[in-house]
């Protein structure tokens, strides 16, 4: 039997330059629609208490670069207390450059666990800078870590995220593996593995999901939301919807934003930048049993990228495995023959569904697992029409690692949207999407439908690897 999907709201559209807050992305667009009517968003962004941020924030000049800081905590600041909420972290840390002489926007996330000296309080997470001090603590914090100017920081509630997203509609995701949890200890979560949409609080718990994951493929996972998001919105629903988004953005949010000539420079910049590609900074760090850490040298080099616009080269972090230390490094890259079990897939995945061709590997990277038996289900297009689909899943030797195979009958899926290159090889005809310098997703058609390999959220194949599991793929 197929499983059937929640019941969601429309199709969720354009989100703006790539903050790792949905809800600061799509209120930034709705801010860029809303150009002419500034009076609404200096409004909005008056509804908090302002942000007391003294004398550490840069001024520029009109029309000159500028560093964004959001900050996505569990609830608003209380302004009126020089301190935070002690029961309030800060759960993602996010720099954005707008810079009109570059034609990209640049985004680097800061891990939430990273070891940090706190001006006043010594070493701890970067997180708890946001607990001990609010916004200005964690401004400071930052500053001295990486030695960049930073011009304007704006605070989300996460709560506004799930308004905004019911607002605006759901994202398809390529979810890589099954998300759940009923662990107390940890937020409460079941999103099974396969192309889907997304809404409310079920994307919220996806994008903040942490059991069993570390911090760099929970910031992948989320740039690999936004990337999904960005490709999927429309300007014209922004425009419709913008008066809702700036009143949940006034309501979630809290800045040093306050006068209408700071947000007409801002809105200049968001203007030339909206539709700019994004270009990730990945943050390079060591995971450890606590702390995330990273060199001052290291984090001053990546600051220099970000100012650059220069996005990074190759995966977007480095694991370590898991149990025992493999005899060879080589093990986790080359790729092994599994012609048996990966027809094994295909015949379990044939018995649940109808005249649906499943296409399996045969071939799969070392030290692989399938992470169990294939999910079929029935996948909801917008307008409610529902089309066959399947996916296999194989887990990697590395904490967060899975990459997939995907099929469905919906033939024009949004995330197979403008490949960046068609290549073809033998009879079949591969289109090519990349993310930077790494393939992210390989996908071919056939006359009953589509079928993609899916990288690992930090992009761990190679361009090699992904083509060659690709090109070994069988129909059943």
């Amino acid at each position: 039997m197929f499983d059937n999907e929640t019941k969601q709201p429309g199709l969720w559209k354009r989100l703006m330059i790539g903050a790792a807050l949905v809800i600061f992305a799509s209120a930034s667009a709705t801010a860029v629609a809303a150009f002419r009517e500034v009076d609404e968003v200096v409004n909005a962004f008056k509804e908090n208490a302002p942000l007391e941020l003294g004398t550490d924030l840069a001024k520029t000049d009109p029309g000159k670069p500028q560093t964004l800081m959001v900050i996505g905590s569990d609830k608003r600041v209380n302004s009126s207390d020089p301190l935070a909420d002690s029961s309030a972290r800060s759960d993602t840390v996010i720099l954005v450059r707008l810079d009109p002489g570059k034609e990209a926007t640049a985004l680097m996330s800061l891990p939430r666990d990273l070891k940090v000296r706190i001006p006043g309080h010594g070493t701890d997470k970067l997180n708890a800078a946001f607990e001990l001090g609010g916004p200005k603590l964690t401004l400071k914090t930052v500053k001295e870590l990486t030695g960049l100017r930073i011009n304007h920081v704006i605070n989300v509630d996460f709560r506004g995220f799930r308004d905004a997203v019911n607002t605006i509609g759901c994202v398809y995701v390529d979810i890589d593996r099954r998300y759940y949890n009923a662990d107390t200890s940890f937020a409460a979560i079941n999103i099974p593995a396969g192309y889907q949409r997304l809404c409310g609080d079920r994307a919220l718990e996806y994008a903040r999901f942490r059991h069993e994951d570390n911090d760099l493929v929970r910031g992948a996972r989320q740039q690999d939301f936004l990337r999904e998001a960005k490709g999927q919105v429309g300007n014209g629903k922004l425009i419709s919807d913008r008066r809702k988004l700036v009143n949940i953005f006034g309501k979630y949010t809290s800045s040093d934003i306050r006068n209408r000539a700071e947000v007409l420079r801002l809105l200049k910049l968001a203007v030339f930048s909206a539709d700019q590609p994004i270009r990730e900074v990945h943050f390079e760090g060591e995971i450890g049993k606590s702390f995330v850490t990273a060199s001052s040298r290291g984090v001053r080099k990546l600051a220099k990228q970000f100012l650059g616009v220069e996005e990074t080269k190759g995966p977007r972090g480095k694991l370590k495995p898991t149990g025992e230390k493999p005899r060879v490094g080589a093990e986790f890259t080359g790729l092994e023959k599994i012609p048996s079990e990966g027809r094994d897939q295909a015949l379990q995945a044939r018995s649940q569904t109808a005249r649906f061709p499943i296409w399996y590997p045969t071939v799969r990277t070392k030290r692989a697992l399938f992470a169990g038996p294939p999910r079929v289900y029935r996948l909801k297009a917008p307008g409610g029409k529902k089309y066959p689909a399947y996916r296999m899943v194989i887990k990697r030797g590395l904490v967060g690692d899975y990459y997939g195979v995907q099929g469905t009958t919906w033939r024009d899926p949004p995330i197979l949207a403008d490949p960046q290159e068609k290549r073809k090889i033998g009879k079949r005809t591969f289109e090519l999407h990349f993310d930077g310098d790494r393939l992210r997703l390989v996908a071919w058609r056939t006359r009953t439908g589509v079928y993609w390999i899916s990288n690992t959220l930090l992009q761990t194949l190679t361009k090699r690897q992904m083509l060659t599991i690709a090109r070994s793929t069988r129909p059943l």
